[in-house]
């Protein structure tokens, strides 16, 4: 994988960028001026960064695999320590499916019914592979979505969730969160 260097990601023009950031060259990213990415941040290869109105706050210490997507008009924020596994789509606008109006962005938006909302992830989400974040959702901090999962509603604070659409299978530990504090301790 071959990173942007300081001065490619600083010419694109990021509503900020902290410290220890890698970001693929091979990722697009979209609207940048309405992105803000926090220290400790990788996003892989063929990520696809694209920010609406409600642009994208990615917070500390979070990865972006393979595939990803974060995409919509909404505001789209990753909290600290999230991890998103490959192949996860996060969407906070939405076409409706239902036939009583068109559909993709070519028609005029007269003609269309999109749903926008806000997306957010608290600290210490992990979303497994194949995982679809439909717009509105919010993700408690501690919450672990199983691969290959839709979720179209809210999830609580260190739930283990999967399925489609997703369900609470278990209580997610709650130890990593003295190793936060570990981690914290230490000098970068």
């Amino acid at each position: 994988m071959a990173w942007l260097t300081r001065e490619q990601i600083a010419a694109m023009g990021f509503a900020a960028v902290g410290e220890k950031v890698y970001l693929s060259d091979k990722a697009s990213y979209y609207r940048c001026a309405a992105i803000r990415i926090g220290n400790h941040v990788r996003v892989d290869d063929f990520c696809v960064l694209s920010a609406g109105e409600g642009g994208i706050l990615l917070g500390n210490y979070l990865h972006i695999a393979v595939y990803s997507l974060l995409i919509g008009a909404g505001r789209i924020v990753l909290s600290d320590y999230c991890n998103i596994s490959s192949r996860v789509a996060v969407y906070s606008s939405n076409d409706d499916y239902s036939g009583l109006a068109m559909t993709n962005p070519m028609v005029p938006a007269e003609f269309t019914a999109v749903t926008t909302g806000d997306v957010f992830l608290g600290r210490h989400v992990i979303v497994g592979s194949g995982s679809v974040i439909l717009p509105g959702v919010s993700l408690g901090d501690g919450v672990a979505i199983g691969a290959l999962s839709l979720v179209k509603h809210d999830c609580a604070a260190f739930g283990m969730y999967a399925g489609v659409p997703v369900r609470r299978v278990r209580e997610r530990k709650r130890d990593l969160l003295e190793l936060e504090k570990r981690l914290q301790s230490r000098a970068d």
